[in-house]
């Protein structure tokens, strides 16, 4: 299946990407972030991770679907 993934803040950094288009296996969002974290070398913990699949926030284990928005957002500091 064919999704998009947006990234930000430290994802993004890694990734060098705002957002991505890539075929995956992944069932859920956590599996998409398993495959992902391989693939760029994540190191944060899927745990402390916010997903929002189709502009909604939601948990790593809800199925996804062909043509599917995924967001990871990692946690940020702020002032």
């Amino acid at each position: 299946m064919t999704v998009t993934v947006h990234y930000f803040a430290m994802l993004r950094d890694a990734t060098r990407h705002d957002r991505e288009t890539r075929t995956t296996t992944a069932a859920t969002p956590g599996d998409l972030y398993a495959e992902l974290a391989q693939r760029y070398g994540f190191t944060l913990p899927v745990g402390i991770l916010r997903v929002a699949v189709n502009n909604a926030f939601t948990s790593m284990d809800t199925r996804l679907r062909e043509g599917d928005e995924v967001t990871f957002i990692p946690p940020v500091a702020g002032g």
